[in-house]
């Protein structure tokens, strides 16, 4: 019995051994612990200062960007309406010259063909002699 007693003590003994090893490496990784929290403390409380601040500058950038698509929208749709309104304007040109070609035609024939009236020698008049209306045949009524 003596022997068992012995074996007791001496596994007491091992455990306590044990226990304050484990407890003497335990120090250094609480303290690591106690530090890390700290360092999570402080990121906290700089992330619940900083990042509100950050956000809204996020949300206002969001905000201006959104603006600036709708102005730049409202840009192209003013540019869309300007160029069908230049292209109108090319069209209704076009439409003017063709006209004027044509009238500038007509007045060309016309200076032309007056021109070429009055060159011509005067012809006689397209009367009749009074001799010449009687030996006319007289048409029948129709």
């Amino acid at each position: 019995m003596a022997e068992a007693i012995f074996f007791l003590g001496l596994s007491l003994a091992l455990v306590a051994v044990s226990l304050t090893a484990v407890l003497i490496a335990l120090i250094p990784a609480v303290q690591e612990i106690a530090r890390a929290a700290r360092s999570i403390e402080k990121l906290a409380d700089t992330l619940n200062r900083d990042l509100p601040p950050t956000l809204d500058a996020i949300r206002l950038t969001g905000m201006e960007i959104s603006d600036l698509t709708d102005d730049v929208s409202q840009g192209v749709q003013s540019a869309s309406r300007l160029v069908e309104q230049v292209n109108q304007g090319v069209e209704s040109t076009k439409q003017t010259l063709r006209r004027t070609q044509i009238s500038t035609r007509s007045v060309w024939v016309g200076v032309k063909a007056a021109w070429q009236t009055w060159r011509q020698p005067p012809q006689p008049p397209y009367r009749l002699a009074p001799e010449q209306r009687q030996s006319l045949p007289e048409s029948p009524p129709q």
